[in-house]
C-alpha cells in the first residue's frame, strides 16, 4: 500500500524493484491452531496502515503455509507475463494471504490466484514447471544479498542501493529519506 502511494506521489523519480526474502527458509508445519494464534499479531499493522487490508486471526481453516519459497516462485514466474501481471499477481498475494487467509504455500493455490489475476493458468504452471529450479534459485539469491546487507525485517526498503530502512515507515518518511538521498548525491556526499 505504501509503495504503491509512494509510486503514485513520485512517478518516474524513483524506480521501485521487488526482491525476494524469504520468511521461512525451511518448510516447517505447525497447526492451525498456533498459527491462528499468530495471525492475532497482525493487528499492529493492520491499526498503523488503514489501507491495508487484513483478516485477523486466520478465519479460513485452510492450512498454514508451510514456506516462503512457493508462493516468491510464483511470484518470479508471474513476470514472465510482464511488469503489470507480476503486479497484479504480487497484490494478489497479499490479499489472498493476509485477506482471504488462503494457504499461498500451495502450488494449486497459487495456480488459482494466477488465474483470478488473468493469467492463463495452464501457461502459468507451465513456468512453474519448466523453470522451477531456475526461478528457486533467483529467489535464494536475492535473499542471500538481502541477509549479506544485513535484512532482517520485512518489509525493509533499500534506498538508493545501499541504506535500508526496515520496517514500515509512513510515505512522508520515505519522502523524506529520498530527498535527503538525492541532496546528497547531488552534492557527492553519497
Amino acid at each position: 500500500m505504501r509503495v504503491d502511494e509512494l509510486k503514485r506521489r513520485m512517478g518516474d523519480q524513483i524506480i521501485v524493484e521487488y526482491k525476494s526474502y524469504l520468511l521461512r527458509t525451511e518448510p516447517k508445519t505447525q497447526s492451525l491452531e498456533k498459527f491462528v494464534t499468530y495471525t492475532n499479531s497482525w493487528q499492529r499493522p493492520a491499526e498503523l496502515e488503514p489501507k491495508a487490508m487484513f483478516t485477523t486471526p486466520w478465519r479460513s481453516g485452510a492450512s498454514p503455509p508451510t514456506s516462503s519459497l512457493p508462493a516468491q516462485v510464483a511470484w518470479k514466474a508471474a513476470a514472465t507475463f510482464g511488469p503489470a501481471a507480476q503486479d497484479s499477481f504480487h497484490h494478489a498475494l497479499l490479499d489472498s494471504y493476509f485477506v482471504q487467509n488462503r494457504n499461498i504455500s500451495d502450488f494449486d493455490e497459487l495456480f488459482a490466484i494466477a488465474g483470478e489475476c488473468g493469467l492463463d493458468p495452464d501457461r502459468f504452471k507451465t513456468v512453474i514447471d519448466e523453470q522451477h529450479v531456475a526461478l528457486a534459485e533467483i529467489v535464494w539469491s536475492e535473499h542471500n544479498d538481502a541477509v549479506t546487507r544485513g535484512v532482517t525485517a520485512v518489509p525493509t526498503m533499500v534506498l538508493g542501493g545501499s541504506f535500508g530502512v526496515p520496517g514500515a515507515q509512513d510515505v512522508d518518511t520515505y519522502e523524506r529519506l529520498i530527498a535527503r538521498l538525492v541532496e546528497r548525491r547531488s552534492h557527492g556526499t553519497v
